[in-house]
């Protein structure tokens, strides 16, 4: 209802004033514009329950006769955890069309197969941020390094010896980030492996990237990397005032935010294009983060990240 509507809860107040103080119920009508019908409606509601009455009442029926029977719904839900099948697939197992399929599913909540954990069926419970810095999660991705002059996508698999790129002995390369819960602002760098010395220091360095962008880390969560075990781990974070929290073990999908950055830094910049060797796709990394963090649309919060973050120096919307 707009604001200027004749019968806002403020207008039928004062349609039971003027009707309160002598005026006719018609007449009282017709100088709000509004038929007789309605303005008795509005005096009888008044008349009986006072203010209260003149507040919008629930249009949803007291009762729904057709409503999908609670044990069908059960099994609906049942099915979808157990077999992860679609709405089409399921309307025919159950005998119920597959729009009414759908709105249980919607109605329970796992209509998105990535809302659920694929092992149990259960409803990942989502993690809600209310400001920059409340939470980052940290992640370390491995990549094989790409050999000198390319690997099997520039030779392809029987050029490689063996048809095998682990039998170059090119080794693998070590991908630390942190992203910010609240505006998946995100920083990355090569940090080496998983250890406490590498972990510990990527920390130091990722809270100053923050902190020049405004945001102070408040709490971050990892999984359970010997690195974030560590007591120096701990003492650095008592240090810096950061809450630390490990995922469940075997619960990625707990650590979400970056994990999926992790398949977005993969699809988009480690095999985004075909590279001749480690040193170009290393000098790649940070024009890509760059894009990712000013000017790529993140559909999670419709827009770029730094769009989240208040007076981000170089954002250009």
């Amino acid at each position: 209802m707009h604001a200027n509507a004749p019968l806002t809860p403020q207008g039928r107040l004062r349609l039971c004033q003027r009707i309160a103080s002598g005026w006719t119920i018609t007449a009282a009508a017709e100088s709000m514009n509004v038929s007789r019908q309605t303005a008795s409606k509005w005096w009888n509601r008044f008349r009986e329950h006072g203010l209260v009455g003149l507040e919008d009442r629930s249009s949803r029926p007291r009762s729904c006769p057709h409503q999908t029977p609670a044990k069908v719904e059960r099994r609906i839900v049942a099915l979808r955890q157990s077999r992860k099948l679609g709405p089409a697939r399921l309307a025919g197992i159950v005998g119920v069309p597959a729009s009414t399929v759908h709105r249980v599913l919607v109605r329970h909540g796992v209509n998105r197969l990535r809302w659920m954990d694929r092992p149990t069926g259960r409803v990942i419970r989502r993690i809600e941020t209310s400001r920059c810095g409340e939470l980052v999660h940290i992640d370390v991705k491995k990549l094989a390094r790409v050999p000198n002059g390319g690997g099997h996508k520039v030779h392809g698999r029987a050029g490689t010896r063996n048809g095998s790129m682990s039998k170059q002995g090119g080794g693998y390369t070590h991908v630390h980030t942190a992203i910010d819960a609240y505006s998946r602002l995100a920083y990355s760098e090569f940090a080496g492996t998983e250890n406490t010395i590498n972990c510990v220091a990527f920390l130091d360095r990722a809270v100053a990237w923050f902190a020049e962008q405004g945001i102070t880390i408040e709490r971050i969560l990892t999984d359970n990397g010997n690195g974030y075990r560590s007591i120096p781990w701990r003492d650095r974070c008592a240090e810096l005032g950061i809450v630390h929290t490990r995922t469940k073990p075997y619960s990625p999908a707990t650590n979400g935010k970056v994990e999926r950055f992790n398949r977005t830094l993969l699809d988009e910049w480690a095999y985004a294009r075909v590279w001749k060797s480690e040193a170009s796709r290393a000098r790649a990394l940070d024009p890509w983060l760059h894009r990712y963090n000013h000017h790529r649309h993140h559909t999670a919060i419709d827009g770029p990240p730094a769009s989240r973050v208040n007076n981000l120096a170089g954002y250009n919307s």
